[in-house]
């Protein structure tokens, strides 16, 4: 470290500036009058003092006044003197200071600025009367100094470091705002949704996208809970894609807690943010030329297997994010198991033409006499483009997607009309037959 000899403060840098204006006259041999006559020089210069964006000039007097200042008592003599006053607000009445003093403990964040305009214009303080520096010199005085947003996190108590105790007990999720691609022609948007391992910070799941719904973090999670098994906890923010009932209900199925972090408190989250700034600084920044969503996928994936996952990590205390990624502990998890956790159920109409909407595509049933029935729907997330179940009174009913070309070839079946043979009902013919008096067909 280079100790440098400067002013040791803002007072004694003024005394400096001052000095080097009036400190050359002491060394001259000055007669009568002459002494006026160069400080009405000095005073038509423009210097611009420490501290100051702009020039000024500085009076006849003033310049008079440093200048016996300095002969008399040196550089200590050209110190600005402070003011027996200084903060202390001046010119305010009790009743002014009372309710400056209220809206301070009310609005703890509110500027000087804003509260002396806002009762201006209420009509509470005469325009002009009070300035803003003389409100915040009133707040200094009274301890009530602005407290900012930043501030009143911190009030939440002190931050501590903290980490899973091992492996695969609790796991984060969020998505990164990628650059805006060319791809194909016209502009995509980069989304990148990842699951890190909290005590190992290994990345369990990585997927590129254009979006972000809760569709494809579920997705991502079924793809990692087959290669893993299920973590114990699962850390997400507030955000839409992971506060939705579907991921909920399947935490819940498979016994996996689900915590979300305070709104607007994003350093609760340091280590996903963290990994987003090495992802970036170290491979989203320099993709280059690429025309495919998997052209990013692949140079993602190199780039944690080839150097994310094998470089030493602080936080880890050198060791690697795979090396301790070897010490996990997850519960194992079958097929049927995740399947059914990750069913979703839901209640539809059926139209009159035999079709219903189910994820946003329209399906159709073979079984004709449930138009118009109210029904349940059975839908596997693990398999989104698998056909969804029609459940109805206890039996179950594939559905098929609409093709409307193909209906319109398909033969259709037709009930037969009723023949001689078939039960008589004529009511019309019953009632012209009682009028004239004829004989009913039934004694015919």
């Amino acid at each position: 470290m280079r100790d440098e000899l400067g002013p040791r403060d803002h007072a004694e840098a003024v005394a400096q500036f001052r000095a080097q204006i009036v400190g050359h006259l002491l060394s001259q041999d000055l007669a009568h009058g002459e002494l006026k006559a160069e400080l009405r020089r000095l005073a038509k210069i423009r210097r611009r003092p420490p501290g100051w964006s702009r020039t000024r000039t500085f009076g006849v007097s003033s310049l008079e006044r440093w200048y016996y200042a300095y002969k008399k008592g040196g550089l200590e003599a050209l110190r600005p003197r402070r003011r027996c006053d200084a903060g202390h607000a001046r010119a305010l009445t009790e009743a002014q200071r009372a309710l400056l003093l209220d809206i301070r403990r009310e609005h703890p964040s509110a500027a000087a600025e804003l509260i002396v305009r806002t009762l201006e214009y209420d009509g509470r303080l005469q325009a002009g009367a009070v300035s803003a520096s003389t409100v915040r010199r009133l707040f200094r005085e009274e301890g009530m100094p602005r407290r900012s947003r930043q501030q009143k996190k911190h009030e939440r108590g002190a931050r501590q470091r903290w980490q899973a105790e091992r492996a695969g007990l609790l796991w984060h999720a969020d998505v990164c705002h990628g650059p805006t691609l060319e791809l194909e022609g016209k502009r995509t948007p980069l989304r990148i949704h990842a699951i890190l391992d909290d005590a190992s910070r290994y990345i369990v799941a990585l997927r590129v996208c254009s979006n972000e719904r809760e569709v494809e973090m579920l997705e991502l999670m079924t793809r990692a809970l087959r290669r893993w098994g299920a973590p114990g906890t699962l850390y997400l923010d507030n955000g839409s894609t992971y506060t939705g009932d579907m991921l909920a209900t399947a935490c819940a199925r498979l016994k996996v807690s689900l915590i979300h972090a305070r709104p607007y408190d994003p350093q609760a989250r340091g280590k996903m943010e963290r990994f987003w700034r090495t992802m970036r600084q170290g491979c989203l920044d320099h993709l280059g030329r690429v025309t495919r969503l998997h052209d990013v996928q692949v140079r993602l994936l190199a780039w944690l297997d080839g150097h994310y996952h094998q470089a030493p990590h602080g936080g880890l205390m050198g060791r690697t994010p795979e090396i301790v990624w070897l010490e996990r502990e997850l519960q194992a998890i079958d097929e049927p198991t995740l399947a059914a956790a990750l069913t979703a159920h839901g209640r539809r109409r059926v139209r009159q033409d035999g079709t219903l909407s189910v994820g946003g595509l329209d399906w159709e049933t073979e079984q004709g006499f449930l138009a118009g029935r109210l029904v349940r729907i059975e839908r596997n997330l693990v398999e989104p483009m698998a056909p969804p179940i029609l459940v109805h009174e206890g039996r179950r009913y594939p559905l098929r997607l609409v093709d409307p070309v193909a209906n319109g070839k398909r033969r259709r079946s037709f009930k037969p009309k009723p023949g001689i043979d078939a039960v008589e009902f004529d009511p019309n013919q019953v009632l012209l037959d009682s009028i004239f008096g004829r004989t009913p067909r039934s004694e015919r």
